[in-house]
């Protein structure tokens, strides 16, 4: 938008006329106040005599029944859900009653309620999969929150318990493609499809041998060697090298590490490294095998740490419906962000298309096949 600026016609200190000497562009970046306004809508009514019905048209870019337009309503839940803003602050920044706008989230997570079932079963099919989980309180009592996620996805499920019945209800019973990366918990054990531990939890590991036992000369010869291991292992595939460079290099750390944990110790805090790496094999070296495998669970942390300071801040949620409405719109909202759309934009475009049709499926609106371009 161009805008043009005056000085006047005379000179503000000796009010000589002022001589034209050209111009020159000044680029500025501006924006509105983000609050809510009020729309009052004349929503005509007509009746059909020979039908005897009644017909009025909807408000503009509402959803049926609610007192939040979708444009207030993307940015209060991209704000507090996405954003990490807590609620109090966007209310008071919109200038809307927190009652109301948590009335409103609750509606539109039960819109999105029939998205998650289908999040869950391309979770289930795709070739990496990142599980983790951590406390959240709900109502005063300590939960938890479970992340399932890869590098399209994100699912955030609130629940009391840190069971293994939550992974098995979420990975299913039959068996699955790919590999599931996870930290050592053995929630995680019966997963039906292998397993990738997570290195970076090792390696946090090993390196407190040294900082437990700093005079010890075996400690710190093994540590020396199994360290730089390990973290060669996890950033060997970030490497900008062709898969024929990678192979041979991911067999030559394997085959070092299992050397390592192969040799002969004397020292406890050793020997239970080296059992760990022993007794699970199996789940230890996914990454050497297929490229698309990371070594670390590190997608999992980077999608959870958001929500570790919304616990800081928060301390969690008030109710269970509270928590239900949170793990509902996070999963949507981060799961839109790793889409690389406009996540603001594309929510405010699904719901208006909500709006003239609630019997419409949500998910193909949020998730089609073809997206645009980001």
């Amino acid at each position: 938008m161009a805008v043009e600026s005056t000085v006047g016609d005379q000179c503000p200190q000796c009010g000589t006329p002022l001589v034209d000497k050209g111009g020159k562009e000044r680029l500025v970046l501006e924006s509105q106040p983000v609050q809510a306004e009020p729309i009052l809508y004349q929503l005509p009514k007509k009746y059909c005599p020979h039908c005897r019905r009644t017909y009025q048209p909807s408000a503009p870019g509402v959803l049926p029944k609610h007192l939040f337009g979708n444009q207030l309503l993307t940015t209060s839940t991209l704000m507090h859900y996405l954003h990490g803003i807590p609620l109090g602050r966007v209310c008071e920044q919109l200038r809307v009653n927190p009652g109301s706008l948590v009335e409103s989230f609750h509606r539109l997570a039960h819109l999105f309620e029939p998205v998650l079932s289908k999040l869950i079963q391309q979770y289930r099919q795709s070739p990496v999969k990142h599980a983790d989980e951590t406390g959240w309180r709900t109502n005063g009592k300590n939960g938890y929150i479970w992340l399932f996620a890869t590098d399209q996805i994100s699912l955030f499920l609130f629940r009391k318990s840190r069971s293994a019945k939550i992974p098995q209800m979420t990975l299913g019973q039959e068996s699955l493609p790919g590999v599931l990366l996870v930290d050592r918990y053995a929630g995680y054990n019966k997963a039906p499809c292998s397993i990738q531990y997570c290195y970076a939890h090792l390696l946090r590991e090993v390196e407190d041998l040294e900082k437990d036992f700093p005079d010890s000369d075996e400690i710190k010869a093994f540590v020396s060697v199994m360290a730089p291991l390990l973290s060669s292992a996890m950033k060997l595939r970030t490497q900008p090298i062709e898969d024929t460079d990678f192979y041979p290099k991911a067999a030559q750390i394997k085959t070092q590490i299992l050397a390592a944990v192969n040799a002969p110790s004397m020292h406890l805090g050793i020997r239970r490294i080296q059992e760990i790496f022993l007794e699970n094999a199996a789940r230890l070296y996914h990454w050497a095998q297929d490229r698309k495998v990371p070594a670390d669970n590190n997608l999992a942390e980077r999608d959870l740490r958001p929500t570790v300071i919304a616990r800081k801040v928060s301390f969690g949620s008030v109710s269970d419906a509270g928590a239900h409405t949170r793990g509902i719109l996070m999963s949507v909202l981060y799961s839109l962000k790793k889409h690389r759309f406009n996540v603001e934009f594309h929510l405010k475009s699904v719901l208006d298309h909500l709006a003239k049709d609630t019997s419409l499926n949500p998910y193909p609106l949020l998730f089609p096949k073809n997206p645009r371009p980001p």
